[in-house]
């Protein structure tokens, strides 16, 4: 039907292993003002970002996907070891923001990455990733059972977990 969005969750959605041709369109992602607002996380300089994705790639505990949707890359998403917890995170480019990839592509990983408990991190104000994290079952947190650390740049965080 004409002027019907589809559901990310259909074969538009993929997940896929991060190739290091992907980087280049990371890079372009994480260089958006409005996305380094939104995720309270500056943008690193293309060297620096080079140097981060490399130990990324050539670590073998952090699981990362690389999120294709209608065939472009869209975002990643990468679980890691921080302060002790299990951890889940993503980046997703702002041209596709407000099209359920986050949460579609979030899903599918989670059903990739065994472990839980998970914990993800979000800024405060960060109201839509807050709003992917609990469609996809994750809830806030009391207290960070984590070691205990001071925000980045007095960045509010909310601390959630996922259990099942």
């Amino acid at each position: 039907m004409a002027g019907r969005r589809r559901d990310p969750k259909t074969s538009d959605l993929l997940l896929r292993y991060v190739r290091k041709g992907d980087l280049p369109i990371f890079f372009e992602h994480q260089s958006d003002p409005a996305a380094n607002q939104m995720a309270a996380f500056p943008a690193r300089e293309r060297q620096a970002f080079t140097t981060h994705w490399n130990r990324i790639l050539g670590d073998g505990t952090i699981d990362k996907r690389t999120i294709l949707f209608g065939g472009q890359v869209a975002g990643y998403l990468v679980s890691f070891e921080r302060f002790g917890l299990r951890e889940v995170g993503y980046w997703i480019g702002k041209s596709f923001w407000g099209r359920g990839v986050a949460s579609g592509a979030l899903l599918r990983f989670l059903g990739e990455v065994p472990a839980r408990p998970l914990y993800a991190r979000v800024a405060r104000h960060n109201v839509a990733s807050l709003r992917v994290l609990e469609k996809c079952g994750f809830t806030a947190c009391e207290e960070d059972p984590g070691d205990a650390h001071a925000p980045v740049d007095e960045v509010e965080e909310v601390l959630l977990r996922l259990d099942a």
